[in-house]
């Protein structure tokens, strides 16, 4: 083995091995599900920076690299919109919390729409925290081989076992102390790689500015895209809604709105690493070939980046699964029930990793699928029949399976280039959305 790959599989062992030696162990319900006790909730600062951590996972920012490297700036930019859920989903809440009194997101759909409702949006976010698992050890394993190769494999199999052993420990209490400790070392890691970039004398702020044509096709579509997501993409990620009910509602609201402007910054600042990969000609992964050409220590900073990241994610994915089923589905709210849960979860969800699935994917599509939940969430005031949230979640359904399978009429495609059919399929896909979610109430009314 060479040396490299000792000090990559050091990270791997050594930093798992810490955050569990870190992690506090959790001896309650509030603390294993709510990262809370009868003292203490967590604060403005901590709170922020487990929010923009658990999203600045290792598909994200491979994700912005990558796009830095097709589009130049306006790819991460485009990207970066994705944050505006942040901004969304606090508002939201903090008026679910203080005008409409609700505990949590199934609280509500359960009162509004009742149980049929909570049963459906329950298996929308639990594909999303099955998606979660696989899709950001990929990028883990991809950093120790080629996919499908042993070391590829093994890393991802380690990976995964050393942070559910944290997780197991303190649940969300682990989750959102591990948060503060990675989001810490993210952003030393992401200075160093900026600094190394920038100390290239043929690679300056300029290019950075000037990369790329802020165009429809070369990144507008997917900026647009994003931005009409994030008005439904946050509230089928109850990595980010559970953090929206656990400390008071000023303090929550204050926390995405900070969260919203320092994860954008971040996410921003990694497509760099595409642009700089664009400027210098190199080609594949943006992450993995700018790293490599850099060489053995850089490629260890961008390693660790991708493992704290990855890790930061990954922990959250358990802890939410498991408060999903015990709580929420209420199938009890035992900690040994809780602990096999996350136990399934790890298992269940490192099966697609065998199956050659498609990281991209796991963002847009979903994005798509959950479309109808815009009107539910947006317009929340609004009394409408139980029936609407099952006629604009289906429509949402409906487009997004319209999405995979492209077969979406190209008449009413108003834009070119990339990402033009996934900007049209979401703008109709909503405006049918919300006259499926208001026709009841018109039927009624007349």
């Amino acid at each position: 083995m060479e040396e490299i790959e000792i000090w990559q599989w050091s990270l791997i062992i050594v930093s798992g091995l810490l955050f569990f030696w870190w992690s506090p162990l959790a001896k309650t319900n509030n603390q294993f599900y709510k990262a809370s006790s009868a003292k203490t909730q967590p604060s403005l600062w901590m709170l922020t920076g487990s929010l923009v951590i658990s999203w600045i996972f290792a598909k994200s920012i491979t994700n912005a690299a990558n796009l830095g490297l097709s589009f130049g700036l306006v790819g991460g930019v485009a990207y970066a919109a994705y944050y505006v859920s942040f901004a969304v989903a606090g508002i939201i809440i903090y008026q679910l919390r203080t005008q409409g009194g609700f505990e949590s997101i199934h609280q509500f759909l359960a009162s509004r729409f009742g149980q049929g409702a909570l049963l459906i949006f329950s298996i929308l976010i639990g594909i999303r925290l099955f998606n979660e698992v696989w899709s950001n050890t990929m990028v883990i394993g991809s950093y120790f081989g080629e996919a499908g190769s042993s070391g590829y494999y093994s890393a991802i199999i380690l990976f995964t076992i050393l942070t559910l052993a944290y997780a197991l420990k303190g649940g969300l209490s682990s989750s959102i102390f591990t948060d503060v400790l990675q989001m810490g070392l993210f952003a030393i890691l992401l200075f160093v790689i900026l600094w190394n970039i920038f100390e290239v004398d043929t690679f300056s702020l300029t290019d950075v500015a000037s990369s790329g044509e802020w165009s429809m096709a070369m990144g507008g579509n997917l900026l647009l895209a994003a931005i009409l997501q994030s008005f439904s993409y946050p509230f089928h990620d109850p990595v980010l809604t559970d953090r929206g009910f656990i400390s008071t509602p000023k303090t929550t609201l204050h926390s995405f709105l900070w969260a919203t402007v320092i994860g954008g910054v971040c996410i921003t600042l990694f497509s760099v690493v595409g642009i700089f990969a664009q400027q210098q000609g190199l080609q594949g992964q943006a992450a993995v070939t700018v790293s490599k050409a850099f060489g053995a220590v850089i490629l260890l900073v961008v390693n660790f980046i991708m493992i704290t990241s990855g890790a930061s994610t990954l922990d959250s994915t358990f802890s939410s699964s498991a408060k999903l089923l015990a709580i929420d589905l209420q199938l009890g709210t035992s900690l040994s029930l809780g602990r096999w849960i996350m136990v399934i979860v790890a298992i269940a969800g490192t099966i697609p990793v065998f199956l050659d699935a498609e990281i991209l994917s796991a963002t847009t599509i979903s994005g798509t699928m959950v479309i109808g939940l815009t009107p539910i969430f947006l317009c929340w005031k609004q009394k409408v029949p139980k029936i609407s949230f099952f006629l604009s979640v289906g429509c949402g359904l409906l487009f997004g399976f319209i999405l995979v399978f492209d077969l979406f009429p190209k008449e009413f495609i108003y834009t070119t280039g990339t990402y033009s059919e996934l900007l049209w399929v979401n703008i109709w896909g909503l405006v049918c959305c919300f006259i499926a979610y208001f026709v009841p109430v018109w039927i009624k009314r007349r």
